[in-house]
């Protein structure tokens, strides 16, 4: 299986994804946005992860790559391909394939609860998933269900966490992929956001999370070896 994913700045990278694929030994290719590297040909993969960034979907004015990005996204889900969105990933497919996004109510930072829908708990995708989990979060934008997508998750601050699009495109925008390292450099980054807010929560309790890693790591290559398994392969 070859993986392809778009990497919108520097500090936010696949990194579990990234290792978990790696695991599950997936040939690796990567377009670095911030650094304009060419895009690749739309059949030299097969699974394109687009992470998450600072911008918005649509600040194409302020972001001139955006467009050509998009053009890429879009090929591929007309050719079918396994895609999966993070954050500003999930929400340029909603965009895509017609769900707005727009400014979400609240700004959502922090290690929040979760709820899988009804749908979602019948999905194959979070299949052995605890109804409510915890998850990480870092976002002000939300998106709208595209017509025909699934919706599968929420949370107390944002009720589209999660769709699945067919089988093959899935749209998260919680951060599941992020670890202690990861979440330290985002802030470093972009402290100025922690504004204290009713979701939006300290450094300290960003970082001091233990459990809430240590969970994450546990769920999350389940829900990838899951997603796996419903377009046709399988972690060994």
């Amino acid at each position: 299986m070859r993986m392809h994913y778009l990497q919108h700045v520097p500090y936010e990278s696949p990194a579990a994804i990234l290792s978990w694929a790696i695991e599950n030994k997936f040939v690796i290719s990567s377009t670095a946005l911030y650094e304009q590297t060419p895009y690749p040909s739309i059949d030299s993969f097969d699974w394109l992860v687009i992470m998450g960034g600072p911008m918005n979907i649509y600040e194409e004015h302020k972001y001139p790559q955006l467009a050509d990005e998009k053009r890429l996204i879009e090929r591929a889900l007309k050719k079918g391909k396994i895609v999966l969105g993070v954050c500003l990933g999930a929400q340029l497919i909603a965009d895509l394939l017609g769900g707005p996004v727009s400014r979400n109510r609240y700004r959502e930072i922090g290690w929040f609860p979760v709820t899988l829908t009804e749908k979602g708990k019948s999905s194959p995708i979070f299949k052995g998933i605890p109804p409510t989990f915890i998850s990480f979060h870092w976002h002000s934008d939300t998106f709208e269900l595209p017509p025909g997508a699934v919706h599968l998750a929420s949370s107390a601050a944002c009720d589209n966490q999660a769709f699945s699009f067919g089988k093959n495109i899935l749209g998260l925008q919680f951060h599941p992929e992020m670890r202690k390292g990861e979440i330290a450099e985002i802030i470093n980054r972009t402290r100025e956001q922690l504004i204290p807010d009713s979701f939006v929560q300290s450094e300290a309790a960003l970082l001091n999370a233990d459990e809430n890693f240590i969970e994450t790591a546990e769920w999350l290559p389940l829900m990838l070896g899951n997603f796996l398994k419903e377009n046709g392969g399988a972690a060994p």
